[in-house]
C-alpha cells in the first residue's frame, strides 16, 4: 500500500498506458477540422486574386499583395498565439485563432472595395497564425512510439482541405464568384467554435504550470474513454522532479557546508526555478529560451528550414496557375489572358492538390522509419530534381509532372517539419518556439508572390526556378545540420531534460 502512495507516474508514462484510442481520435478530429479550415483559407488565394483583380481592375502588384498580406498577418499571428498558449494555455490560443479567422473570413465576402479585403485578409492571416497551436496540442496527446505515424496521419487533414477548397472553387466560381467562396470557406472555422466547450486542456501545459489536480482529471478521462486503467501512484511532471533533484542538491550541499544557513539556500534555490515562471511580457523571455545555448543552433536552422518550405510550397501552388499563364502571356503577349475564367485553372489546382496524397504516404513510410532528417532532406532534393526542367519552358504535360512531383515532396517535406518542431522544443516554450518558426516561414510566403510569381510575370521563368531551387537546395542544407534526432524519443517538459 506504501508502495503505491509512493509510487509516482509522468504524462509520458499515462499516454503510454492510454495508447492511441477514443479520445486521441477525438483530439485528431477537432485539430483535423482547424487544420483543414486553415489549408482552405490558404488555398483560396490561387482563385480570389485573378478575380479580384479583373473585377476591380487591379495591377499585378495589388494582386500579389492579397496574398501576401495574408502572410504579414500570419507572421503576426503566429507568434502572438504561441506565445499566448504557452502562457495562458492551448485552448486558449486556438479560441481565439477560431474566432479572428470565422469572423475575418465571413466579413471578406462583403468586402466593398480593394483596401477592406486588404485588411479582412489581413485579421484572416493574423487567425492562421494560431495553426502551429493546434498540432502541438494535438502532438501533446500522442505516445511517443507512435507519434511519427500519427502527426503524418494529422498532416493529411491539410491535404483535405486542399482538394476540398480545389473541388469548392470549381463548382462555386464559374457560376456564383468569389464572394461565395470567401463565405463557404469560412464554415468550418465556425465547427471550431461550434464543439469548443467540450475540447479539454493539454495535460502536459497544466503539469507544467503546476495544475496537477486539473491534469489528472484530463488524463482520468482519458483512461476512461479509452478503456484502460490509470497508472499508479502521483502524477509527476518534469518541472516537479527538476525541484526535487534541487531540493536535493541543495540539502547534501548546505549538510557539507554544515552552516545554520543551509535551509536559506534551499529555498534560495527552489525560489529561483520558481520565478522562471514568472513575468514573460511580450514572450520576451520564452524567445530569449528558444536562442539559449541548448536550442541556439536547432532554432535557427528550424527558422532557415521553415522559410524555405513555406516559400517552395506556396509558391508551387502559385505556380500552378501563374506559370501557364506566365507562358502563355510571353508567347502570345495579350494581355487580356492573364487570367482567363475557364475551368483549367480550377482543373489544374485540383490535380496538383492530390500530389499532397502520395507525399503524405511517402512521409509517412519514412519518418518513423529512416528518421525526420533524413526523411526531410531527402524529400528537399529530390523537389529540386522535379524542379530543374522548369529552368527553360516546357510543354504542359511536362509542366504539370514537374509542378506535381515538386508539390509531392515539399508537401511531405513540410509535414514531417511539422512533426519534428515540436518535438525538440520543451512544453514551456514548444508553442512559441513554433510559432517564431511559423513567422520566419511566413516571411517566405510574403516574399515568394512578390519576387518569385512577379518573375514569371515578367517573363523571366528561368530566374524564378533558379531561384526556388536555391531556397530548396539550402533549406536541404539546414536540416541535414539539425542537431537532434527525435525518432522515438519522448517531449520534454524542461530544458534541462535536452540532450
Amino acid at each position: 500500500m506504501e508502495d503505491e502512495q509512493s509510487a509516482t507516474y509522468t504524462v509520458d508514462d499515462a499516454l503510454m498506458s492510454s495508447g492511441f484510442g477514443r479520445y486521441q481520435i477525438l483530439i485528431l478530429s477537432y485539430a483535423g477540422v482547424a487544420w483543414i479550415s486553415e489549408a482552405m483559407e490558404m488555398m483560396l488565394l490561387s482563385f480570389v486574386g485573378p478575380s479580384v483583380q479583373l473585377e476591380w481592375n487591379l495591377t499585378a502588384h495589388q494582386e500579389s499583395m492579397i496574398t501576401s498580406v495574408v502572410f504579414v498577418g500570419e507572421l503576426i499571428g503566429a507568434y502572438s498565439w504561441g506565445v499566448i498558449s504557452d502562457n495562458y494555455g492551448r485552448r486558449q490560443g486556438f479560441l481565439f485563432t477560431a474566432i479572428v479567422m470565422s469572423g475575418a473570413g465571413l466579413l471578406s465576402a462583403f468586402a466593398p472595395n480593394y483596401a477592406s479585403l486588404m485588411a479582412l485578409r489581413f485579421l484572416v492571416g493574423i487567425g492562421l497564425g494560431g495553426g502551429p497551436v493546434l498540432s502541438s496540442w494535438f502532438l501533446e496527446f500522442v505516445p511517443a512510439p507512435t507519434r511519427g505515424r500519427w502527426m503524418v496521419i494529422f498532416s493529411v487533414f491539410w491535404t483535405v482541405g486542399t482538394i476540398f477548397e480545389a473541388s469548392l472553387a470549381w463548382a462555386v466560381m464559374p457560376t456564383f464568384g468569389w464572394r461565395w467562396l470567401l463565405a463557404l470557406s469560412s464554415v468550418p472555422s465556425f465547427l471550431l467554435l461550434l464543439f469548443y466547450a467540450i475540447t479539454p486542456e493539454s495535460p502536459r501545459f497544466l503539469c507544467m504550470k503546476g495544475r496537477i489536480t486539473e491534469a489528472v482529471d484530463v488524463l482520468e478521462k482519458m483512461a476512461r474513454l479509452n478503456n484502460v486503467p490509470m497508472p499508479s501512484g502521483r502524477l509527476v511532471s518534469d518541472k516537479n522532479i527538476e525541484l526535487d533533484e534541487v531540493s536535493e542538491s541543495a540539502t547534501l550541499l548546505a549538510s557539507a557546508a554544515a552552516g545554520s544557513d543551509g535551509g536559506g539556500k534551499e529555498e534560495e534555490e527552489n525560489d529561483n526555478i520558481k520565478e522562471d515562471e514568472g513575468s514573460n511580457f511580450g514572450g520576451i523571455k520564452s524567445v530569449s529560451k528558444l536562442l539559449s545555448p541548448k536550442l541556439f543552433r536547432a532554432t535557427v536552422l528550424l527558422w532557415l528550414a521553415f522559410f524555405g518550405n513555406a516559400f517552395s510550397y506556396y509558391g508551387i501552388v502559385l505556380l500552378t496557375s501563374e506559370l501557364s499563364n506566365g507562358n502563355r502571356i510571353c508567347a502570345k503577349e495579350e494581355v487580356e489572358s492573364i487570367h482567363s475564367n475557364d475551368s483549367s485553372l480550377y482543373k489544374n489546382v485540383f490535380i496538383s492538390s492530390f500530389a499532397e496524397i502520395p507525399g503524405s504516404l511517402a512521409s509517412a513510410l519514412m519518418v518513423d522509419r529512416v528518421g525526420r532528417k533524413l526523411s526531410m532532406a531527402t524529400m528537399l532534393f529530390t523537389a529540386c530534381v522535379f524542379l530543374f526542367p522548369l529552368v527553360f519552358s516546357q510543354a504542359d504535360i511536362l509542366t504539370g509532372i514537374s509542378l506535381f512531383g515538386a508539390r509531392l515532396c515539399i508537401s511531405a517535406s513540410f509535414s514531417i517539419m511539422y512533426i519534428y518542431a515540436p518535438e525538440i522544443y520543451p512544453t514551456s516554450v514548444r508553442t512559441t518556439g513554433i510559432g517564431v518558426a511559423s513567422s520566419v516561414g511566413r516571411i517566405g510566403g510574403i516574399l515568394c508572390p512578390l519576387v518569385a510569381v512577379a518573375l514569371v510575370h515578367n517573363c523571366q521563368q528561368t530566374a524564378a526556378i533558379l531561384l526556388f531551387e536555391l531556397v530548396v537546395f539550402l533549406s536541404g542544407v539546414a536540416v541535414m545540420f539539425f542537431p537532434f534526432e527525435t525518432k522515438g524519443t519522448r517531449l520534454n517538459d524542461t530544458e534541462a531534460d535536452l540532450n
